[in-house]
């Protein structure tokens, strides 16, 4: 008596079509959107949530302003940070941490896109299928070790050299779950390539 798949080819194309406008909506917000802002064809990213010691609202003073410096810092512990007019320089620190964030992010989905098609032939247990999970799990650990670095050492550069550098504490805190997560990844994908050199054996036993 055969069986049948609960999983169809409308899940599948579905499931497709959800990546695909994900990687999309990514590509088009996380990436294209701060770039052209950095290059100046759009209006920048001009603001950053800071952590500061101690209630703080630093305006921007004629001296700042006269310097080039251009910025204010207002909110109490979670603070925004705001470059008035940011050079390209500051455009590409502000926007550095989101862009990369969003590259790694569209790897992952192409990844996972990539996967979904070998569901076409039934079959997701596929030698590919393991290495594209292992490398899904060393991109969430990058960026678990990226995303609280790079924010950390672009606002270090930005207020270097300025009024603001006394204001904003130089701080970096990893976030444990990111971590995790990777991991579980990772031994999910060393699973998925045991289970198929396992199957390879057998069938080559029959």
């Amino acid at each position: 008596m055969g069986t049948k798949s609960w999983w169809s080819r409308t899940d599948n194309g579905l499931l497709e079509a959800a990546l695909g406008l994900a990687a999309l909506l990514v590509g088009v917000f996380g990436v294209l959107v701060p770039a052209l802002g950095v290059v100046g064809l759009i209006d920048p990213v001009d603001t950053r949530e800071v952590k500061t010691e101690t209630t703080t609202r630093v305006p921007v003073s004629v001296t700042d302003a006269v310097a080039g410096h251009g910025m204010t810092l207002t909110g109490t512990h979670q603070a925004d940070f705001v470059v008035a007019h940011p050079d390209l320089s500051q455009r590409l620190l502000l926007a550095l941490p989101d862009v990369v964030g969003g590259l790694l992010l569209l790897l992952v989905l192409a990844l996972l896109f990539q996967m979904a098609r070998t569901l076409r032939g039934g079959d997701v247990f596929v030698p590919k299928n393991a290495r594209r999970l292992s490398a899904i799990g060393l991109t969430v650990l990058v960026q678990a070790i990226l995303s609280p670095v790079l924010p950390a050492l672009t606002t270090e550069a930005l207020v270097s050299g300025t009024p603001m550098a006394d204001q904003i504490p130089s701080s970096i805190t990893f976030t444990g779950q990111y971590v995790l997560l990777a991991f579980l990844i990772l031994a999910l994908g060393e699973v998925f390539r045991r289970g198929t050199k396992l199957r390879a054996d057998t069938e080559g036993l029959v």
